[in-house]
């Protein structure tokens, strides 16, 4: 039977485990995935069909072309690229052209990008508009541990923190116990939540205390890079001596979600969504 065209995708992968769980996900709703691997970034295991680097473009848009695929999805982390190392391919020349005329920040070359592939012919897609099943659909407390009324006023601190720097196009992420202790910048969660490891590992008292949160940006283009937590995640929050971990409801990958789930319940900590 002839596959219809509109169920083909070409999924971009970067970095870490997202792009497994991403692919299989897709391809579990019907999606016929064509993986192009971002050389540098992406898992060897994944075992793509093509790889490409971040300026060869033109590989991949002739061999989407001649596939008959039209759609793209972008997953996994590259990081901030520092644009001046990447070598644009003639095709990706004019695209970046208009990517570097919005080095405002992240999520304005992540929409530039966007609008410079539709003007090519492609359509991007959200990954979890796909597969909703890759974020928590529903908002909620996700654990068996549950907020209390001092991580209420946290997480609210947390949430409008998050809405703030997200404007200015800062990070996504920001710890907060009843003053704001960390804000994302260049360095990514990881590196953040390492800083308050160490900050908070000489404290008298080492009972937990404060939330973690990672949320979505006001104007973040949520085809191109939506925030991600997993067990990883986890395991830094469990570390830095923190209550929870916040996010949004539909606009925050979970990688492997019934293990996030477990490690939050074995460390004691509670997840919360937000719609």
């Amino acid at each position: 039977m002839k596959k219809d065209n509109n169920k083909k995708i070409a999924l971009f992968a970067g970095a870490l485990s997202l792009p497994f769980f991403a692919r299989d996900a897709l391809r579990k709703n019907g999606w016929d995935v064509y993986v192009v691997g971002l050389k540098g970034f992406y898992d060897p295991k994944l075992g793509p069909d093509l790889v490409i680097r971040l300026g060869g473009g033109g590989t991949a848009a002739r061999e989407c072309k001649r596939r008959g695929i039209t759609k793209m999805t972008f997953v996994g982390a590259i990081g901030h690229p520092n644009l001046s190392d990447i070598w644009p391919d003639f095709w990706s020349l004019s695209a970046l052209i208009n990517i570097m005329k919005n080095q405002k920040g992240y999520d304005s070359m992540a929409v530039a990008l966007t609008k410079a592939l539709n003007k090519k012919g492609f359509e991007v897609v959200a990954a979890q508009d796909l597969a909703p099943e890759l974020t928590f659909e529903k908002p909620g407390v996700k654990t068996k541990t549950k907020p209390t009324t001092a991580d209420e006023k946290d997480i609210q601190r947390a949430v409008s923190v998050s809405h703030t720097i997200g404007i200015a196009d800062i990070g996504a992420s920001v710890v907060v116990d009843k003053q704001v202790i960390a804000v994302e910048a260049a360095e990514g969660t990881h590196r953040m939540l390492e800083r308050v490891i160490k900050f908070r590992a000489d404290r008298k008292k080492q009972t937990k205390s404060g939330v973690f949160a990672k949320m979505t940006k006001p104007g973040q283009d949520l085809r191109i890079d939506i925030p991600a937590i997993g067990v990883d995640t986890v395991k830094s929050v469990a570390d830095a001596k923190l209550r929870g971990i916040v996010v949004n409801s539909k606009t925050c990958f979970v990688v492997n979600k019934p293990e996030v789930i477990k490690a939050a319940n074995k460390a004691g900590i509670f997840i919360i969504a937000i719609g």
